[in-house]
């Protein structure tokens, strides 16, 4: 059995007996703000969060990536911000409550994932659900970078477990 079969939650404090999602609760643009310009320039919910630069807008939406693992039943599930252009950004806001809204988008990934080298603008596909579901993250494939790599290749289950037991700690520091 897993050393990691179960965990504690940091968000509800209870103990699970599956994978925990890898979740980022912003894009990284909004950790690097300082409290006063998270304040005065960016909004930020559990789905949606916007910086204005002046007349220049950052739009992103909360997303989920399945992480293929080759020999175990579960994939590693990530919860990642995308950045949307403004056009695609209203039109996902604008059908958030819209159970049969299924469209794609094109996006760019915005957070640093640990255990790869930046991260960040890795290109994808965001593809809304039905049901209401965080939209699906599929990087481009001919995206030269070692996490496009392993997505489509697949991570054997010591390496998710690897980053589990690092992202949890990271949480808990």
């Amino acid at each position: 059995m897993s050393q990691l079969s179960t965990y504690i939650c940091h968000t509800c404090g209870e103990i699970h007996n599956d994978w925990p999602a890898l979740a980022f609760n912003s894009p990284l643009h909004y950790n690097e703000l300082n409290d006063q310009d998270k304040e005065a320039i960016a909004t930020l919910s559990s789905d949606f969060c916007t910086i204005e630069y002046g007349e220049d807008i950052d739009r992103f939406i909360r997303c989920t990536l399945y992480q293929p693992v080759n020999d175990h039943c579960e994939d590693l599930q990530y919860g990642l911000w995308v950045s949307l252009s403004e056009k695609n950004f209203e039109d996902y806001k604008q059908n958030f409550n819209n159970e049969n809204h299924e469209v794609s988008y094109f996006g760019w990934l915005c957070n640093n994932i640990p255990g790869y080298q930046d991260t960040l603008s890795i290109p994808t596909t965001v593809y809304t659900q039905r049901g209401n579901n965080r939209p699906l993250i599929i990087p481009h494939e001919d995206f030269e970078h070692q996490f496009v790599q392993d997505y489509y290749g697949g991570i054997p289950k010591q390496e998710a477990e690897r980053r589990i037991s690092e992202m949890i700690g990271l949480i808990n520091d």
